[in-house]
Formats: structure tokens, sequence, C-alpha cells
């Protein structure tokens, strides 16, 4: 079959198999992964290509996972060249806030489904983090 159907019409379960579910969490929980602030002024889209679900959406200078649609396989995470995705189970305290970023501008931002290369820019901040990148994350949509 292929995985580009309708969420609710693809097999189940569908999981990542490297993901442990947490014994304080019913089994059918399923945490989507995110990206984080280390692909803004980047915005690398090899992890666009290989998504299943088609659940990136695409700002000015950064991509963001919609959490609702993510069906946690995890095949985008190792795309990343700057390793700005990450399982919601991965981050750090102080990243949770990604996650909300990545809500709420996938709501607003366009659906991407073809890598379109990154930015010019990309290897100058490849490097930095993402709560240095944080003051530079545009609102405005991409694409």
């Amino acid at each position: 079959k292929s995985l580009n159907q309708p969420r609710h019409l693809l097999p189940s379960p569908y999981t990542c198999p490297k993901k442990k579910i947490s014994q304080h969490q019913p089994k059918d929980h399923k945490m989507p992964f995110v990206v984080t602030g280390k692909c803004i002024k980047c915005r690398y889209t090899d992890c666009v290509e290989v998504c299943p679900v088609n659940c990136f959406y695409q700002g000015e200078n950064m991509l963001v996972i919609n959490p609702d649609e993510c069906i946690d396989c995890g095949v985008c995470e190792p795309e990343c060249p700057i390793e700005a995705i990450k399982s919601d189970e991965e981050l750090k305290p102080e990243e949770l806030h990604w996650a909300k970023i990545n809500q709420k501008f996938s709501g607003l931002w366009p659906n991407i489904q073809n890598s379109v290369g990154p930015l010019p820019e990309a290897e100058a901040y490849a490097n930095q983090s993402s709560e240095d990148k944080k003051p530079l994350l545009s609102e405005k949509s991409g694409g």
C-alpha cells in the first residue's frame, strides 16, 4: 500500500521501532517529532522527501511538523543534516516550546511535499544553536 494515503487508511500500528513508550503513557499514545530552532535560516528540506504522510509545513526560514499528522515513524530525523528534528521525548526542558511552535505554524504555513534545497545562508547558520537562532524566526509563510 502507498503511504501517501490519508492517515486513517495507513497500516496500523505504524510506529517507529526506535522509540520506547514510557510506562506512564498508554501503549497507543504516539508522540510526534518536532523541528527545533536549529532549522531557522537553514531550512534543509531532505526530511520532506522521505515523509510518508506529508506533514511538513514551510515558513520563510524554517520548516515545522504538524503533530496531528505526524505518524511518529521517525524517517525524517536522520535525514536532517543539522539534526534539527527530534522526538519530543528527546527535547530538553528548555526546548519544549518548539513543540508549540510546530503546532502553531503548521496551521498557518503551506504544506511542503518536495525538497526545494536549503536557504542560501544555510551553511553560515548550520552550527548555531536553536536558542541563538530563535530571535531570527520569521512568522511569514514560505513557498
